[in-house]
Formats: structure tokens, sequence, C-alpha cells
């Protein structure tokens, strides 16, 4: 299975901090309020209601949510102009990343990516040059313990294109723009989730065996994501539960 959702977990049980909360809290903010761009209604602007879904699945409030929509729309004083952009990049052992960012200053994030791979490992690669290798995919994690024919019934029903075991949990497969309805049916039908989103996914994995490995791509991934401006990154390895573990808590 994927590295990114892996990683997604553990950050998500990590998470409790106030201060990770708080730059989530930001970073979600800016999605919204670029999606709100196109619209500050989500029944007719359909990247914003996915946008606030996501939010709402952080635990973000209402009120919150409701002020980022306002100031994309307009309603809330002359709002950011932000681009989006897409780095793709290189850690040790051939590991393919994607750097999803978005900016009012792309001199300013340029510079901030290519210095934590010039820092800690890897180098930057050329547009197209990795992206090729991944496609969006709703990704569901529910939460340890669940029995497989609950998982499946409702997660199909519901519309989910395929069930994984990870763990002792279930990783389910969507349509992206699925992934926070098929959220909302399981936790119906009483399946908790640990985690919902929308990830760049890569069907082709990088190994990663060695401790040291498996060390510095997280901590390029930590750097890159400890950015305002970067709001994910993703990734083609795969590393056992085990050394993640181990590897997470160095």
């Amino acid at each position: 299975m994927s590295g990114h959702s892996k990683w997604a977990t553990i950050k998500h049980k990590k998470g409790a901090a106030d201060a990770a909360r708080g730059k989530l809290f930001a970073k979600l903010a800016r999605q919204v309020e670029v999606a709100a761009k196109g619209g500050g209604d989500p029944d007719m602007n359909a990247t914003l209601r996915t946008a606030v879904q996501k939010a709402k699945s952080a635990s973000m409030t209402n009120d919150a949510i409701d002020r980022a929509i306002k100031r994309g729309s307009g309603e809330g004083g002359d709002a950011v102009q932000y681009e989006t952009i897409m780095y793709e990049g290189y850690a040790p052992g051939g590991v393919a990343l994607l750097i999803d960012v978005l900016t009012d200053n792309r001199n300013r994030i340029s510079a901030d990516v290519r210095q934590v791979f010039s820092k800690l490992g890897g180098s930057m690669a050329e547009p197209g040059a990795v992206g090729w290798q991944f496609a969006r995919r709703g990704v569901i994690i529910t939460v340890d313990g669940i029995a497989e024919d609950d998982v499946m019934l409702t997660a199909l029903d519901a519309g989910a294109d395929d069930i994984v075991a990870q763990g002792d949990a279930w990783r389910i497969m969507t349509d992206p723009s699925d992934v926070y309805d098929v959220k909302a049916k399981l936790e119906e039908a009483g399946i908790e989730t640990v985690s919902a989103d929308s990830p760049m996914v890569a069907e082709n994995l990088i190994e990663v065996t060695e401790l040291k490995d498996a060390k510095a791509i997280l901590r390029i991934m930590e750097a890159l994501e400890d950015n305002d401006d970067v709001q994910d990154v993703f990734s083609n390895f795969d590393i056992s539960d085990e050394l993640m573990e181990t590897a997470a808590a160095e």
C-alpha cells in the first residue's frame, strides 16, 4: 500500500499537538478560500464542496469555514491571490515526491523547497518527471477491529471501488469526488473512520527496507509539510508498519 496512507495515519495519531492542528486549519482555510473563488455556494461549486467537507472532516469550525468562503468569494474584503503549483522531486532511494503548493510568492516557496532537498537529501525533478506515476484517488481509513463483511458490504453499497486490509484497519478506495459521501454512509452504518482524503496515489511503489532511508524520507516530508505554503506531500514509498513506526519515533 502507499507510504502516503501509512504516513497520514501516523500523523493523525501524533496530531494532538495544538500547534500542528492550528497549522492544519490554516492550510485548510487557504484551500477553502481558493476554492471559493469559483463561487461561494458549495452546492454549485464542486471544488468548494470538497474543500469544505475536508475541513469539516478535520473538525474545523463552521465559523472558520464561512470566513474563508467569504474571503475567497470577495465578501470578506480583499483576498490574497494564491497560485497553485505542484513541485516534483526525489527522496533517498529514488522515492518520488509530489509537493502540492498554494502560495502568494512563487520565488519564496521555490527557494524553500530547494533548500529542504539540499539540506536533507534528494533532489528536485523537472515537471512531469514523476507526476505521471500518480493519480488522484479517494482514500478512507477505518478504525481497527471492524469485521471485513461489515466494511465490504457497506462500502461497496456506498460506491467504493476497493477495500484493502491495512493492519487491523481497512483502507477504502473511491473516486475522489465520492470520498466524503462514502465516509458519511460508513459512519451512518456505525463504521468509524480515522481519516478521509483525496491524495495523489502511486500505483507502483518503491520498497524501503533500510532505517536510514526511511528516516531520511520522513524528515524530508516533515520539513516540507511544515511549510505554510505546502498543502500536502505525496510519495510512492512502501515502508513496513514496523519500520515506519521506528523511523517516525526517532
